[in-house]
């Protein structure tokens, strides 16, 4: 069959797309991803104690400060790169402020606010070893849903809208496990929790090529 004989068949009764079906399908692939990961936090470590093991909101306020705010950067660019011929080129950049923000934060509480001695629990913390674990397991569920609603639009830069798939997961899945989390301190949120979205962002990117393949 000739080439033009084909994009002739090929572009007869096209529908367009309704307007913002793709939207409303990304917000459903959070709210779903968000709400499974919390459920396994729940199933599995579950919430923590309370004011009695020493809670302060102001912790778990600056935790969710880091997370949501890649959450948001995440499905903003999310939405762009449904889209075909769209790369998020101009918006990329700032998906990695918070990233540098909290390192900045976390340097400057061990430089200025603590003695050297006390470095090691401000950095392992508790329970380092479960933080490890459950990001990752909490950001499987949401990264499956985000590829579900990649894969309703038409992304051509499979790579980046992988890796970012994978941050918003890890993200979320980060989210969840703060509301479990009993190490308090920011160079904890800063080397745990960042290094785990970030992971979470580089298997995306891996796996974005092959699960996005049209």
């Amino acid at each position: 069959m000739k080439t033009d004989r084909l994009i002739d068949m090929l572009s007869t009764n096209l529908e367009p797309i309704k307007e913002g079906r793709l939207k409303k399908t990304l917000v459903w692939a959070l709210v779903v991803g968000g709400a499974a990961a919390f459920c396994l936090m729940l199933t599995t470590v579950g919430l923590r104690i309370g004011v009695t093991d020493g809670f302060r909101p102001g912790y778990l306020a600056l935790k969710l400060l880091f997370t949501l705010s890649l959450i948001g950067l995440g499905a903003t660019l999310l939405g762009g790169l449904m889209h075909p011929g769209q790369d998020g080129q101009k918006l990329f950049a700032f998906v990695f402020l918070p990233f540098l923000i909290v390192a900045c934060a976390g340097i400057a509480s061990l430089v200025l606010g603590w003695w050297p001695m006390a470095w090691g629990s401000m950095i392992f913390g508790m329970q380092w070893a479960t933080c490890l674990l459950c990001i990752p397991l909490f950001a499987v569920v949401p990264f499956a849903a985000l590829i579900w609603a990649l894969r309703k639009g038409a992304p051509t830069n499979l790579t980046r809208a992988g890796a970012i798939a994978g941050l918003v997961a890890g993200a979320l899945g980060a989210t969840a496990y703060a509301f479990h989390c009993p190490d308090d301190s920011v160079p904890f949120i800063a080397i745990w929790y960042g290094t785990l979205v970030a992971l979470c962002g580089a298997v995306g990117a891996v796996l974005g090529p092959r699960l996005l393949r049209w």
